[in-house]
């Protein structure tokens, strides 16, 4: 069945462009699904979007086990990615078998999400030995942050483009049912899409990858940091919370809250739920 749902996104490729966004909880991931997403990627994002931190490299795997296993009760049919957080692969091959073992067996992760090119190339093809189906993500690479020199747009010039399309065929060698790849330039997006075999998930790369991910936050509006550029929001959650908190903490003040009908009687043989 894990197999079947990672070949089945990755046969995709060339139809109707795959949908992904990220969940955190089971209220995101029930969310996700009755809206019929292709996939959920239960993203190290959760970071920045529920933690409150400001970069992803905080967040440690009994953190990602957490929340997986909570975005698991919500998903019935939908593929369910996991982002392999923070040095949980860079150090070795037996590191990466173990916890992407763990986000399988503990988590309930359909696949790993992993960041990096050429250089993990090693790590995917074991755990693609161990029938652990994995995503790549080259481009932008938030665990890298410091190293790119900030959140920038990468594969700009002629020499970039070329390593990120060398890591892309990479990336395809050793395994991966599909790749994601943030903010490089449209062109180069849609020149990688026709370089590999497998979809092509773009976070602003343009408008030709074989799909598109967002961070469900960052869609509904629920975030307290700006958004990229590459974000289209689609509500104002934050700013409808806050309303509906201020018009409960006004009725609480002036006694209009609880009312009679949220109240119980002896008399009334109510049950609570």
């Amino acid at each position: 069945m894990v197999e079947g749902l990672a070949m089945e996104f990755r046969n995709r490729k060339g139809s109707v462009p795959l949908v992904m966004v990220t969940a955190y909880d089971y209220p995101t991931a029930r969310a996700a699904e009755d809206a019929g997403v292709d996939a959920v990627l239960v993203g190290d994002s959760v970071g920045m979007a529920v933690l409150g931190h400001t970069s992803t490299i905080p967040v440690t795997m009994e953190e990602m086990l957490h929340h997986s296993r909570a975005v698991r009760r919500g998903l019935e049919k939908t593929l369910m990615v996991v982002d392999m957080p923070f040095l949980s692969y860079q150090v070795s091959v037996e590191d990466a078998l173990r916890n992407a073992g763990r986000l399988m067996q503990e988590g309930g992760a359909d696949a790993v999400k992993l960041e990096g090119g050429a250089a993990v190339a090693d790590r995917i093809e074991a755990l693609v030995r161990a029938g652990i189906p994995v995503m790549g993500h080259i481009g932008l690479t938030p665990q890298s942050v410091h190293q790119l020199g900030g959140y920038k747009v990468q594969g700009k010039d002629p020499d970039a483009a070329s390593r990120l399309l060398d890591d892309a065929r990479r990336l395809e060698e050793a395994g991966c049912f599909a790749l994601v790849v943030e903010c490089i330039p449209e062109g180069l997006g849609a020149q990688i899409g026709r370089t590999v075999s497998i979809p092509v998930i773009g976070i602003g790369a343009g408008a030709y990858c074989d799909g598109q991910v967002l961070v469900m936050h960052d869609l509904l509006g629920w975030s307290y940091h700006p958004a990229p550029k590459f974000v289209k929001r689609y509500a104002d959650f934050a700013g409808a919370a806050a309303e509906a908190v201020r018009q409960y903490a006004s009725d609480v003040r002036e006694r209009r809250f609880p009312a009679v009908e949220h109240v119980y009687f002896p008399e009334s043989g109510e049950r609570v739920g």
